[in-house]
């Protein structure tokens, strides 16, 4: 019942914006960070993913995203990443806000995706402008920019800085000009990415989640669809393409 519903509010709506977090991305095999077997469950944030960390011992922060880039390069969309994409296509989904840094909805062909926490894919220099795009995983222990030899540092924002104005501007565009956002695997937690929904739904947008349990945006929710994204988002994507067809 609660698909039929989420599908026909979908249906009946003209801007619809996505919204994911490490979720959606967990059945490609690439971790979550607070899940049952998330990432800080079994690493220190202070130790890896902050400023002081990269300062203290770069070689164990590459360390540490090496094994993760690893994981990520060998990692394929799955059938959540293909059915957000697949929307898109059709003109349903407008854009897509992912806090992941793993780069797997432009994989699936998802065209306007803003990253807020950078992506993991890219490197940049930690003196000058320059910024590297990586094919594959770094060989250097401490990989350095070939313009001005100081060290590189992976493209994402770590705990204690803020993000790319120009993505958080671009989100929160997003967020106030949608009259729908499908909310995907994310705990909610992590600010300020976790404005972006209730940003919409303060502008009197729908809020679908999808979700394997209750988040904190949960209570913000006009439908909450409990289970595995891979499972629920191509079901919903399929009906909202057949309602469309019969609706024409």
């Amino acid at each position: 019942m609660s698909m039929e519903k989420a599908v026909k509010l979908i249906a009946k709506v003209n801007y619809v914006v996505v919204f994911t977090g490490a979720g959606v991305s967990a059945e490609s095999g690439i971790p979550t960070f607070r899940g049952k077997d998330g990432l800080w469950k079994r690493f220190r944030v202070e130790d890896l993913a902050t400023p002081q960390a990269s300062a203290r011992n770069p070689r164990l922060v590459w360390e540490w995203y090496k094994w993760r880039m690893r994981i990520v390069f060998q990692a394929k969309p799955n059938s959540a990443h293909l059915a957000i994409a697949r929307l898109e296509k059709e003109g349903v989904v407008k854009a897509v806000i992912t806090q992941n840094v793993d780069g797997l909805h432009q994989a699936a062909g998802s065209m306007n995706v803003i990253e807020l926490h950078g992506s993991i894919r890219r490197a940049r220099c930690t003196a000058c402008d320059f910024k590297l795009e990586f094919q594959e995983v770094p060989l250097e222990n401490l990989p350095r920019c070939p313009k001005c030899r100081s060290l590189l540092r992976p493209d994402v924002v770590w705990f204690g800085e803020t993000l790319s104005l120009d993505a958080w501007r671009r989100a929160v565009g997003e967020a106030m000009r949608c009259d729908c956002m499908i909310v995907v695997g994310t705990s909610g937690v992590v600010c300020p990415a976790a404005y972006i929904p209730l940003l919409s739904k303060e502008r009197g947008a729908l809020i679908i989640e999808v979700n394997v349990k209750q988040s904190a945006l949960t209570s913000v929710a006009d439908v909450f669809l409990k289970g595995r994204a891979g499972e629920i988002l191509p079901a919903v994507a399929r009906a909202i393409l057949d309602e469309r067809c019969l609706s024409t």
